[in-house]
């Protein structure tokens, strides 16, 4: 059978996404002859890093995604027809940025629905000059949440590492809003997720662990009764239904232990409880991947990165794990 065509959006025009594209495949064009990928974006933001690096273009411009089915193997550029003139201002945040990356995505969301493409790659926005653009959303996994008639609970955004993988309950509400939304059912979809998921890649032969909410999970009750109320009666349903899930653990100590290799992975209650011992361990190496939606969506673990545009001192270790992961779910296969 053909290789599944894969999707990658370049961001934000002004971005780190169009560069690390082009040093990505400028360099490891070989990933690009194992399947069609369709590059969604601006081909002038391209153009300005392909010009600095001295590097001709690697792409072939395509004027709508349904060619794919007669190309060869290779990459290939998209650019929508409301994106084509405007002019890219790197290393700025613009609202120009910020309504290319949007047309950008739901370009790639039509290509999913046209059955062009059955995943995608996503190289960073900026979530505040993508509102700007009249985009009202929080960032790449609620936008595609709702693409996909899902609530933003309904997904599980989740972060993989070598060593730590964390899927988080919730992702960008305000602090003060967390301890509110942190329900059974939402606990029990993540738990689901999270472990269905660490099936697919291989790990799971170990017990999935779950952050208390509070400190020292909540200490028998003395710091808030979340943990005791709610998060525990979850993991004992979730450990009745078959899954092979532990917790709640008091988060300070937990990711010491599974960075040992005791845990498959951690369940996270709020962003950074999650992201900063990950980040800590695998920054510019770890994929962003949104479990729960009908078709696969990966991306960097880094945002977009406007001080360091066209200094080419950021890592494409991220963009390429992301492909390579990508497609491990879409096929089985790697790079």
């Amino acid at each position: 059978m053909p290789k599944k065509t894969l999707l990658i959006t370049l961001g934000d025009a002004n971005g780190l996404g169009p560069e690390l594209a082009c040093r990505l495949f400028g360099q490891d064009i070989f990933i690009a002859a194992k399947r069609p990928i369709i590059m969604i974006g601006s081909a002038a933001s391209l153009l300005v890093h392909t010009e600095r690096l001295n590097m001709d273009p690697f792409w072939e411009t395509i004027e709508s995604p349904r060619e794919i089915i007669s190309k060869a193997y290779g990459v290939y550029l998209y650019e929508p027809p409301s994106i084509r003139n405007i002019p890219v201002t790197v290393g700025q945040a613009t609202k120009e940025g910020g309504f290319i990356a949007g047309e950008s995505l739901q370009a790639a969301c039509q290509c999913i629905t046209d059955g062009i493409a059955t995943g995608m790659v996503t190289l960073p926005l900026h979530k505040a000059m993508l509102q700007e653009a009249g985009f009202d959303f929080p960032g790449h996994t609620e936008f595609l949440a709702r693409y996909a008639g899902l609530g933003d609970d309904e997904v599980c955004m989740h972060l993989c590492g070598d060593i730590l993988r964390v899927s988080l309950v919730t992702t960008h509400p305000p602090l003060r809003d967390v301890a509110d939304m942190i329900t059974e059912e939402r606990l029990l979809r993540t738990f689901r997720l999270t472990d269905a998921f660490m099936k697919q890649i291989g790990h799971g032969d170990r017990p999935i662990a779950v952050c208390g909410l509070n400190p020292h999970a909540g200490e028998s009750g003395k710091i808030g009764t979340e943990d005791q109320e709610i998060v525990e009666p979850a993991v004992r349903k979730a450990q009745e239904m078959g899954m092979n899930i532990e917790g709640p653990f008091p988060a300070d100590t937990l990711f010491h232990k599974a960075a040992r290799g005791v845990y498959s992975s951690v369940v996270a209650m709020y962003h950074d409880q999650g992201l900063a011992p990950l980040k800590l361990l695998h920054f510019s190496e770890a994929v962003n991947v949104t479990l729960g939606l009908p078709f696969v969506r990966t991306s960097v673990d880094h945002g977009t990165g406007f001080d360091i545009v066209g200094k080419d001192i950021a890592h494409t270790n991220s963009f390429r794990e992301a492909i390579r992961l990508a497609i491990l779910m879409l096929e089985g296969d790697e790079l």
